[in-house]
């Protein structure tokens, strides 16, 4: 990554002025009126801004831009983006044809005097970033972390400049643009999503985007679908039954695609209101995890992400290494039930670790920390690591001292049992399959994982795997003897 000087925020407002080519229009609702004013008071703001507006009433906001049920909400920032942008260039862009148009547009809610609001909102920008081009745009929600409502506005204020000078400046680098967000802001703001479109953005993947908002510390958690296009959980998780499935899927399995089918047809069964559309899973994929092996690079990212989305699965990226600081995040969108699918060895070295750093008088309380009354821990059964004996649930050996406990959480369907299970899949080990895929010539490793996620291995070459060609050119540039047929 390319080093770079932190500018303040000042410094950024007034290059952007000082830029003749960027000409745009700031509209913010709500808690957000301080973007714009940034850019007024560095002078020159003549060259930059159109318009500044703000509906904070929301009979006129809904006259400009239509009503929603909620104000602070993705799709609120869309619609303002559309309105706003179409004004531009039915207004001006005979007069200013060759500028840069961009329209800034944020609807924030800050912490209230009651502080039964956070404090959280969206905001993105669409702009143009040269002559001719089509327009793009990138949308991110923040949460505020400041502690009342001017220190919230004001960090929105520097956030919103940030978010402009980046996609002007920083949109070349990824990371450099991921990082910048948070020039000026160190533990005063969460960045949980960021989505970009259009051609100023064709070779950002927003996978790696997402994986970049967590890897440099803007989020604990965020989300993209099965297309790869980040999610925030408030659009599709609100209310929603979830089950979760943690692992470090490299790769993923016959194993774990049993593992998802089953887990997630049992918890569909169980669920309580009985509408099943509302129950949703997920794959989460821990920093934790994901460096297990060394430091991640993009491509091993990738590797693993491709065969998620192929089998259709939501995925969570987090820096949650235990499960507490996940059930914490997701507790702000009000999911009515949590599952959370484990493997039954990791089952069981979570129950001894919790046991062995809480007997000082907490560990009722750190038992209570995960296994509250809507969370559900599914285990799946395995095979013990030394013999032929399966283990389930109701056998697995635990510390003297939390048995009592461990069969209180089992009798109250706290820890359940994932009952289906495909046996003769027991004897895939995933580090074994990925040591096959990497041998060149190796070809048992396709029949242990599904079948349809074989050629996006071999296409994709991921986990190390060599084609014919790969190997002929990899003994060439060894200098030793090679045909290639």
């Amino acid at each position: 990554m390319t080093q770079r000087q932190i500018l303040k925020t000042e410094q950024k407002a007034l290059e952007i002025n000082l830029n003749d080519k960027i000409y745009g229009t700031f509209a913010e609702i709500g808690a957000g009126q301080e973007v714009a004013r940034h850019f007024f008071q560095v002078g020159a703001a003549a060259g930059t801004i159109a318009k500044t507006m703000s509906a904070y009433d929301k009979q006129y906001s809904d006259a400009i831009y239509g009503a929603d049920k909620r104000y602070v909400c993705e799709a609120r920032v869309y619609k303002m983006l559309d309105h706003e942008f179409n004004l531009i260039e039915e207004r001006l862009k005979q007069n200013r044809p060759d500028a840069n148009y961009f329209v800034f547009a944020d609807t924030i809610s800050a912490i209230n005097y009651q502080r039964t609001v956070k404090g959280n909102g969206w905001m993105g920008l669409r702009f143009i970033h040269h002559f001719g081009a089509e327009c793009s745009d990138v949308v991110l929600h923040v949460k505020m972390l400041d502690k009342n409502n001017r220190q919230q506005q004001e960090a929105i204020g520097i956030l919103g400049v940030n978010l402009v000078y980046a996609c002007f400046y920083y949109r070349n680098e990824l990371e450099l643009f991921v990082e910048s967000l948070l020039d000026g802001l160190k533990s005063r703001i969460k960045i949980d999503m960021v989505r970009t479109k259009g051609p100023a953005f064709d070779h950002f993947d927003n996978r790696l985007l997402t994986l970049n908002l967590v890897r440099n510390k803007l989020t604990e958690v965020a989300i993209f679908g099965q297309d790869g296009n980040p999610m925030h959980a408030s659009e599709f998780l609100y209310r929603k039954e979830l089950l979760v499935v943690r692992g470090h899927f490299r790769p993923t399995t016959l194993v774990t695609k049993d593992a998802f089918n089953n887990s997630f047809e049992q918890f569909k069964n169980e669920s309580e209101g009985g509408d099943i559309s509302k129950c949703m899973l997920a794959a989460e994929l821990t920093m934790e995890n994901l460096n297990r092996f060394g430091d991640i690079s993009d491509k091993q990212f990738l590797d693993r992400v491709e065969l998620l989305n192929a089998l259709g699965l939501t995925v969570i990226i987090s820096d949650c290494s235990n499960h507490q600081k996940l059930i914490n995040y997701l507790s702000d969108y009000k999911i009515s039930r949590l599952g959370i699918l484990i493997g039954i060895h990791e089952l069981k070295d979570i129950l001894i670790e919790k046991y062995e750093n809480n007997q000082d008088g907490r560990l009722l309380a750190a038992f209570g920390e995960l296994f509250s009354k809507n969370i559900t821990v599914y285990a799946y059964p395995a095979i013990e690591k030394e013999g032929d004996k399966m283990i389930f649930v109701e056998n697995l050996p635990v510390p003297e001292g939390i048995k009592f406990l461990y069969q209180h959480l089992i009798k109250n369907d706290q820890i359940r049992q994932v009952e289906k299970y495909n046996r003769n899949h027991m004897h895939i080990i995933p580090s074994k399959v990925y040591d096959a895929i990497g041998e060149y010539g190796n070809m048992w490793w396709e029949d242990c994982v599904p079948k349809e996620l074989i050629p996006i291995i071999k296409n994709n070459r991921s986990f190390g795997y060599k084609s014919d060609k790969d190997n002929f050119e990899y003994e060439k540039s060894k200098g030793n003897d090679a045909e290639y047929y």
